[in-house]
């Protein structure tokens, strides 16, 4: 690795079976609501936000920001502590957008690393169903 400092990303990001999933879109999106939604039906957080990627051989790992580990804000409350993990191989990339009905395979590349890439309207009550289904395809 060069000496260049990892890249941090403007995405929240949880795990889900040992896989990371980014949710990437500007602020007041939904990062944090779909992450909140996704850690009540089990994921754990990884981070709020902002996420530090570091390549191991190919993959992406994902970290929380030392300022931010263990902390999820949650709009009407307030930052609140929640469990976190560190260190996980990241899956999948999500953006926050209006989803085509029939999209093409795409991918969001980082550090000259191709992630499966989607869009995703964020704020959808189906939205935790669908990033599942997202990586149930990709592990295809």
């Amino acid at each position: 690795m060069s000496g260049e400092p990892p890249p941090t990303v403007h995405a929240s990001c949880v795990a889900i079976d040992g896989r990371a999933v980014l949710i990437a879109g500007p602020s007041g999106a939904g990062k944090s609501d779909l992450a909140l939604r996704l850690i009540d039906a089990g994921a754990t957080l990884v981070s709020d936000d902002y996420t530090v990627l570091t390549p191991h051989g190919g993959v992406l790992h994902a970290a929380p920001p030392a300022t931010i580990a263990g902390r999820i804000e949650v709009r009407g409350l307030g930052i609140i502590e929640r469990p976190f993990v560190r260190d996980v191989a990241v899956a999948l990339w999500v953006e926050s957008g209006i989803p085509e009905r029939m999209p093409a395979v795409m991918t969001h590349a980082i550090a000259g690393i191709a992630l499966p890439a989607y869009t995703l309207a964020l704020l959808e009550a189906s939205a935790p169903a669908r990033i599942h289904l997202m990586l149930d395809r990709i592990a295809r």
